[in-house]
């Protein structure tokens, strides 16, 4: 499916609408209620796997590992990706989830900062080992995970996006 110069037209009008609207200037925004994202929670097929794979490939190591507490037998198991955050993953031993998907109030991709010197080794690292990725805007690698969901390691810093402040 693709969008006509007219939709987009349109498209564009509605978001300056919802900006007008809804985003505060800078200056009069309140205060966020939130303290952080504690972890974001993302199935794994295979807990070894993915291990290797944001760990051993991404360099995001490996903190914490314990039984689930709402599926007997399933792994809760948490990567430190910098500042306090953490990317957890569960798996589902017994259940079955299907093939990954992209839906409707589901996961469309994880972005996750690193600094340029990590970045450009992981990039290496993943040219050796063959794995796909589209290069973005100079900054940012599109790739899937061991289990097929779309990650973004973005070379920006955190607040910022192609060198333009989001905060």
């Amino acid at each position: 499916m693709t969008v006509t110069e007219v939709q987009r037209a349109e498209l564009a009008e509605q978001r300056d609408a919802i900006r007008a609207e809804l985003m505060p200037a800078k200056a009069d925004r309140p205060a966020t209620t939130a303290r952080g994202i504690h972890h974001t929670a993302l199935i794994s097929s295979d807990v070894r796997r993915t291990v290797e794979f944001y760990q051993g490939l991404l360099g995001f190591p490996l903190i914490d590992m314990f039984e689930n507490r709402d599926l007997p037998g399933s792994t809760h198991f948490f990567f430190d990706v910098g500042n306090g955050n953490t990317l957890a993953f569960f798996d589902l031993p017994g259940v079955d989830v299907g093939p990954y998907a992209e839906v409707f109030g589901g996961l469309h991709h994880l972005a996750i900062s690193v600094e340029p010197r990590r970045w450009q080794e992981i990039r290496t690292r993943m040219d050796a080992q063959g794995i796909d990725y589209l290069l973005e805007s100079g900054t940012s690698l599109y790739f899937r995970d061991s289990d097929g969901a779309r990650v973004e390691l973005i070379a920006d810093p955190l607040g910022e996006m192609y060198g333009r402040s989001i905060f």
